[in-house]
């Protein structure tokens, strides 16, 4: 088996056969342990549903899940902890790039800007800052696909499936009878 190049951006994983078989990579030991901590977090939770009552009561299987989880964990913790950490290779660069860690600050920005702005201009502003940042192109293509992927998703969801989405500060229902009327008539 040969170790692959710790700079393999071209869509391959190290988890296929052939992978890092005996190093960690950065970040591993501190998400095993969070696994572990997040397991007995579980535990604990199953155990409140009945405690050790009955082996029969309604806590028993997820308490011998969540139990299994903890032990699972722990020995994923110390395999983990006695492999040496791969060389050339960082968090910031090959684990957890910027553009993952500007996505997930977007996505928690889009859950808190959607109940007060609502769908549309949320989306829109998500949508545009997305585009942007991946496709490194100009203003122009960036706003105008943006905009018609939202006006795609707007019709396909609101219109078609009647799915009803926050409204915020946009008159969203005054646009959406307007369209009944225009094309169905008034109901």
């Amino acid at each position: 088996m040969t170790t692959p190049e710790p700079i393999h951006h071209d869509g391959s994983s190290d988890a296929l056969p052939g992978g890092y078989t005996a190093q960690r990579r950065p970040g591993e030991l501190a998400f095993a342990i969070f696994l572990a901590l997040a397991s007995l977090g579980l535990l604990w939770n199953a155990y409140g549903i009945a405690g050790f009552s009955k082996l029969s009561s309604a806590g028993a299987i997820p308490m011998a899940t969540a139990a299994v989880m903890v032990l699972t964990a722990v020995i994923v913790v110390v395999h983990t902890a006695r492999q040496p950490v791969v060389a050339k290779e960082s968090i910031a660069r090959d684990i957890l790039p910027g553009v993952v860690i500007l996505f997930v600050g977007l996505l928690v920005g889009y859950a808190v800007l959607l109940r007060p702005f609502g769908f549309l201009p949320t989306s829109a502003l998500f949508l545009i800052v997305g585009v942007k940042v991946l496709s490194r192109r100009g203003w122009g293509f960036t706003v105008g696909v943006s905009l018609a992927s939202l006006l795609v998703i707007w019709l396909i969801f609101r219109i078609v499936f009647s799915v009803l989405m926050p409204a915020g500060i946009v008159p969203e229902a005054e646009a959406v009878q307007m369209l009944r009327n225009l094309f169905g008539g008034v109901q």
